[in-house]
């Protein structure tokens, strides 16, 4: 497939790994990471150990990872373990970079966590598919007034990137964030479900708009997609296992609690979700950061089944 021409002006930014670069060439499954959860995500060493586990994992199931972030100014795609050690170590020293912040990280040569947003930029950029990740931006509570709408939908509509998740997270309103995906020409699938999850739970009550019950179903659904020639993303939504699903009257009463405490703080923009992640968090006692941390691992093993499924067609 050809590089797009948008792609040709700004690869001078992007630096490939070799490993990566290696299976991008021999047409070998690659699945992109976010860096933010490594940052932003949990305390050092932590953030390190479960990133480097969720390489593991997608090695163990066939393909190659990609751990994007921003260095020293340099898009890359795919990090050694020092580099992510590093990262790690800075924590929330490192911005948090949406697609706004971007020529700005990149222009003052800083280091930059990336978001959903930015990951699917940057992976597209490098030829890279599948991306999978904990949960998604959407539409939040209050948006009717706050106009407050994650750049992670607006992505979506615009890069052609599948997006592994466990749904949008239930701090979010969920109704209006599939709302705003069906405006966009977005699919929403469901992995082995009729609904959405709702990230620390498995149900949402919200239906998505198709099951997929194989990594091959999910691929060939992706892959005529662009064939169509159909701009945009495609969100698959893959619940968390049910041995970490979350009690769901516990967590929204901690979800609840923790919108009271951000309304009183000020909290507000891209500061809100990493508040209020932790806020529940600090509620449920950590139980929602392990549930955080198995999702993950959820995701990044179906993203790797379907990146080597997605290979094998394009091949075909």
């Amino acid at each position: 497939m050809d590089t797009p021409k948008m792609n040709e002006t700004i690869n001078e930014f992007l630096e490939i790994s070799p490993e990566v670069a290696e299976a991008l060439a021999a047409h070998k499954p690659v699945v992109a990471l976010e860096s933010t959860i490594i940052s932003h995500g949990m305390p050092y060493p932590q953030n390190v150990e479960t990133a480097l586990k969720v390489e593991q994992i997608i090695r163990d199931n066939g393909a190659v990872p990609a751990t994007i972030a921003i260095i020293n100014g340099r898009l890359r795609a795919g990090l050694s373990a020092d580099e992510i050690d590093y990262l790690g170590k800075k924590g929330r020293e490192v911005a948090k970079v949406s697609r706004r912040d971007l020529p700005v990280i990149v222009a003052e040569k800083g280091d930059g966590a990336t978001t959903v947003t930015t990951t699917m930029i940057i992976a597209h950029m490098a030829g890279i598919d599948v991306f999978a990740t904990g949960g998604v931006g959407g539409v939040h509570r209050g948006a009717e007034t706050t106009m407050d709408i994650s750049a992670d939908l607006e992505e979506l509509a615009q890069t052609p990137v599948m997006v592994i998740c466990a749904g949008a997270k239930s701090i979010l309103d969920l109704g209006l964030t599939l709302e705003y995906l069906e405006t966009k020409g977005v699919p929403v699938l469901g992995y082995q479900t009729n609904e959405l999850p709702a990230f620390y739970t498995r149900k949402s009550g919200f239906g998505v708009d198709r099951r997929a019950d194989s990594p091959r179903e999910l691929a060939e659904i992706f892959h005529v997609k662009r064939e169509l020639g159909l701009t945009g993303g495609m969100l698959v939504g893959n619940p968390i296992p049910e041995e970490y699903s979350m009690d769901k009257t516990v967590i929204d009463a901690a979800i609840e609690q923790a919108l009271t405490d951000a309304a009183a703080q000020g909290i507000h923009g891209k500061e809100t979700t990493p508040f209020l992640l932790a806020k529940v968090a600090e509620i449920t006692g950590n139980d929602s950061l392990e549930a955080n941390i198995q999702l993950v691992f959820n995701n990044v093993a179906l993203g790797a089944k379907t990146a080597a499924e997605l290979c094998k067609l394009k091949q075909a």
